[in-house]
């Protein structure tokens, strides 16, 4: 889930960590879209090794997409996981690993998190479609237009939880897609693919953490591996620091805020359910052809460098004069370990510390300003010096009564200045803007003027409209009742909901007042804050939970059933006297089942995912376990504005209670239950040219029963045991394919294998340090990189790829106004210059080579840059030597030539474009003309 508000602080305060990413689109000829070859070099001009997929990341966005049409069933959100691997593959393009893990069955710490998103994901489902439902007959009682309402069954999103029969044909759907990749794509050739699915138990991106911590440990480990993590949640970035890999690259989509959205009655954009009247749709177009369309933009993904967040934290938490030997790894694991305080998956945040007024730079402000005190760092490897933590806790506590007050202050000045804004633009309104044919447009959004159709009449509606305002507005202190006649009582007193000021939920707590403690106390834990004895409870608990965190990003899960047994976090001005508060966690824990997982987060609602019998016990008024599935339940705003910020008051599900009532019912499981609700593994999956290939079948041809060890030479360095699978994918043997718009692979060589990673004591402790025979990356930032502004005072934009040195070819302006002639300017219509990827680089299917005898035009000539893209066949001149990243640029002619050379092998003639195909008219127009 990560932390809220966390990455647009990080990506504000140190911009340059972001890259966007240059990616590869597929060429189209004669309608064929022809393939991208991925073997090829990467075009952001970095080559990565490893290739990490946080699953749950790529699931959501294809299974329930918020900015496009769903897809219609199962099958369709396959092939649309399917597709969005492609394209972050196409764009990372590994080398030695391609890592696929799905969340599986969570630690007892983070089920308390994922069933309350669930039970309140359940909850505003219902509540939503009783609203609309209510609003659609309002409208329709008032004569209004609405679409007839399609009979559509709702996407559960609760099924993307481990046990469900959805969890389990997706493993399914992968296997065959990684199958069918290993066949076909000459990227895959060399690649080593494992897949964890939901089986085996953890969370996804832990999963992930867990493999490159066990590797790193191994003496083949290579320390200058590249890795490449794929994931939207912000915690990624701290998991990223902690291993202290020098090469550590993120990529995630870029975040778009207030993307339209239509409304989901009308199928109108512009407003929202609430504010939807029923009007009429107005003509999409010229023609009304966009009327079923959205206005859908392809999704865009950044790069975040870990790299350059170490040269930002080693400038910002560098400290002269210890009395101690600075260590910047150990610094940088206190760092993750104080923006654990503003907030995590598995403990709520302190009350004094919010992301959005500054707690990470005061803690490391405090933390800067108190080490000099502590003898040393607050961490080590994942452990915590508790003695240490506290002098940062209390040093917190001293100013939390004025950070309570400042926020007070803070909120006071906005909401004043929002009623100010608000009156401002009610005064400055225009008191009547035509409506219809004659309504003003934006400049550019119109195709093309329209004829005017019955003006008198439009005009005579107008009017009358304008009429009805004035009469209704005209006199201000007449009141009318419901049927629309004066109220014979004269002026009434204005509501509340009439005034400009929204209504605010009740705040009992009044942090910014004397006692807010006491208050705190009283109506969270229903305790008095002078109980000396629970406070230290609650201190405890959380201090365990810190201890938890640590451990859990740092050597993995110390215990599968600790949890906070709490809603709410104490003060920092209670962390006393917890240096001698213990620790330590049971060793020997195992985790929950997949059903038994499904039991503890899932909302009556969302039983059908369950077995009948077990479903039973979420309804049945006489079940033991029945106060576990509340039907309805408080939600605390806790001082936020919005429902999806408080904190949903469920019960805590006890694990003794819910295992008893279960025995009951595991004699009812069918096999294929039974086999759904047992924990799994990772497997291995290789091609027919990988080193590793032989030796795999080898043990499938002597039936070797054995545990063996990965040969490391054999496999990138990498280590581990393999054993047979019973239900593998083998050469020569048909795969067939779970997805009926898919075909079967009839002549397969992929082969898989059961992996288990390299297994070490229940004691040993993975060092949190920086591999020997590691290189430090060439510094990135430079002097201007460190103000918030630069490049001359404009606002920062990322940069292009991952060389900071190329300029980008651009063109002149009359260049631009000729494109803006001949380009169709229609909505959604392909071809719209503005939305070009950049010059014809990196086999971009915009580019095309020169015609024959055609002059390069100069203009362009001088910024030309040589792309590190495709080699291609054997060029028509000789090949120039390519440039990596910072060697001495090329002369223009060379360049020039070198740009050429990738796109004219010896098979184009004359006028032919790619493949001998004859060229059309508009492309041979296109001929050298290059896109910006």
């Amino acid at each position: 889930m990560g932390v809220p508000a966390f990455f647009r602080w990080l990506s504000r305060k140190y911009p340059s960590i972001i890259v966007n990413c240059v990616e590869e689109k597929a060429k189209e000829c004669n309608g064929i879209k022809v393939p991208i070859d991925t073997s090829k070099p990467n075009p952001n001009e970095v080559e990565f090794d490893n290739l990490y997929l946080d699953m749950n990341g790529i699931i959501h966005p294809c299974t329930h997409p918020e900015d496009k049409p769903a897809p219609k069933n199962e099958d369709e959100m396959m092939v649309a996981i399917f597709e969005y691997i492609d394209r972050i593959f196409n764009i990372v393009r590994p080398r030695r690993l391609l890592y696929m893990a799905i969340d599986g069955v969570a630690p007892r710490a983070k089920m308390n998190q994922q069933r309350s998103r669930r039970f309140r994901a359940s909850k505003e489902g219902m509540e939503a479609a009783e609203e609309k439902e209510k609003i659609r007959q309002e409208i329709l009682a008032k004569g209004g237009i609405l679409p007839p309402e399609e009979v559509k069954e709702r996407f559960d999103s609760n099924c993307i939880t481990p046990g469900t029969e959805f969890m389990d044909n997706l493993a399914k759907c992968l296997r065959y897609y990684i199958a069918d990749r290993l066949n076909s794509d000459p990227g895959w050739k060399n690649l080593t693919v494992i897949l964890s699915d939901a089986s085996a138990p953890g969370e996804g991106e832990h999963k992930i953490m867990d493999y490159i911590r066990r590797q790193r440990a191994q003496p083949n480990h290579d320390p200058n591996t590249h890795h490449c993590l794929c994931g939207a949640d912000a915690d990624l970035i701290m998991l990223g620091l902690a291993t202290h890999e020098p090469n550590f690259t993120i990529i995630r989509e870029e975040f778009k805020p207030n993307k339209p959205k239509p409304c989901t009655l009308c199928n109108q954009m512009g407003h929202v359910v609430k504010d939807c009247q029923g009007l009429p749709r107005e003509k999409q177009g010229k023609h009304d052809q966009f009327a079923d369309s959205l206005p859908v933009a392809e999704q865009e993904f950044i790069f975040i460098r870990l790299c350059v967040l170490r040269e930002y934290l080693e400038r910002e938490l560098t400290m002269a004069s210890l009395p101690f030997t600075f260590d910047f790894e150990r610094s940088v694991d206190d760092w993750v370990f104080m923006c654990f305080f503003v907030g995590n998956d598995f403990l709520p945040h302190l009350p004094s510390l919010e992301i959005r007024e500054g707690a990470i730079d005061r803690l490391v402000n405090i933390y800067k300003n108190v080490v000099h005190k502590t003898g040393g760092y607050l961490t080590e490897s994942g452990y915590v010096n508790l003695q240490r933590v506290q002098m940062i806790m209390l040093a917190v506590g001293e100013v939390e009564d004025s950070i309570f007050k400042k926020r007070k202050d803070d909120d006071d000045n906005f909401k004043r200045r929002q009623k100010e804004k608000r009156k401002r633009m009610k005064r400055d309104q225009p008191s009547f803007i035509p409506g219809g044919q004659f309504s003003p447009q934006a400049l550019g959004n119109r195709s093309s003027p329209q004829a005017i159709c019955n003006p008198r009449q439009a005009a005579f509606e107008m009017r009358m409209h304008d009429r009805q305002n004035s009469t209704t507005s005209s006199s201000p202190n007449t009141s009318f009742t419901s049927d629309g006649s004066p109220s014979p009582a004269g002026g009434i007193k204005r509501k509340a909901e009439d005034s400009d000021s929204e209504p605010e939920p009740e705040d009992n707590i009044r942090l910014w007042e004397t006692g807010w403690k006491q208050r705190y106390y009283k109506n969270k834990f229903d305790v008095d804050a002078s109980d000396e004895k629970f406070r230290r409870k609650v201190v405890q608990s959380y201090v365990e939970g810190l201890c938890w965190v640590l451990r859990y990003y740092y050597q993995g899960c110390a215990s599968w059933n600790w949890y906070y047994p709490f809603h709410y976090a104490p003060f920092a001005s209670d962390f006393e006297g917890i240096a001698d508060m213990p620790s330590d966690f049971e060793k020997g824990s195992k985790p929950f089942k997949p059903l038994e997982q499904l039991m503890g987060v899932f909302p009556a609602a969302s039983g059908n995912f369950l077995p009948p019998t077990w479903r039973k016990l979420m309804t049945d008024p006489e079940s033991s376990i029945i106060d576990f599935y509340p039907e309805d339940f408080a939600i605390d705003l806790n001082g936020k504005k919005y429902a999806w910020q408080g904190v949903a008051l469920l019960p805590f599900v006890d694990e003794r209670r819910l295992r008893a009532a279960l025995e009951e019912v595991y004699p009812d499981l069918t096999p294929e239950e039974s086999r759904r609700n047992s924990l799994g593994g990772d497997v291995l999956f290789v091609g027919k040219h990988h080193p590793l290939c032989d030796f795999i079948i080898e043990q499938y041809k002597t039936k070797n029963t054995e545990v063996v060890d990965i040969p490391p030479e054999l496999c990138h360095g990498i280590q581990g045991k393999l054993t047979l699978n019973d239900n593998a994918i083998l050469p020569d043997q048909t795969v067939e394919s779970p997805v009926p718009l898919l075909r079967d692979l009839t002549q397969n060589s992929a082969v898989s294998i059961s992996f288990k990673d390299p297994q070490f004591a229940e004691d040993f402790v993975f060092k949190a340090v920086v591999l020997p025979g590691a290189k430090k990356p060439a510094p990135v930032l430079k002097p201007g990189d460190w103000e918030k502004t630069n490049n001359d005072g404009r606002p920062w934009r990322p940069q292009l790829g991952f060389n900071r040195d190329r300029k980008p070819v651009h063109l002149d302006q009359s260049a631009f106004r000729t494109l803006g002639h001949t380009m169709p300017r229609e909505r959604g219509m392909p071809g719209m210059y503005a939305n070009a990827i950049p010059l014809g680089t990196y086999g971009s299917p915009y580019a095309r080579p020169l015609m024959s005898g055609q002059q390069q035009i100069p203009k362009l000539l001088s910024n030309l840059r040589p792309q590190e893209a495709w080699r291609g066949p054997t060029p028509l001149f000789p090949q120039t030597p390519q440039r990596t990243a910072g060697a001495a640029p090329l002369l223009a002619w060379n360049r020039m030539l070198q740009s050429q050379n990738q796109y004219q092998p010896g098979q184009y003639q004359g006028m032919g474009g790619p493949m001998g195909y004859p060229l059309r008219p508009e492309d041979r127009m296109d001929r050298g003309r290059q896109v910006w």
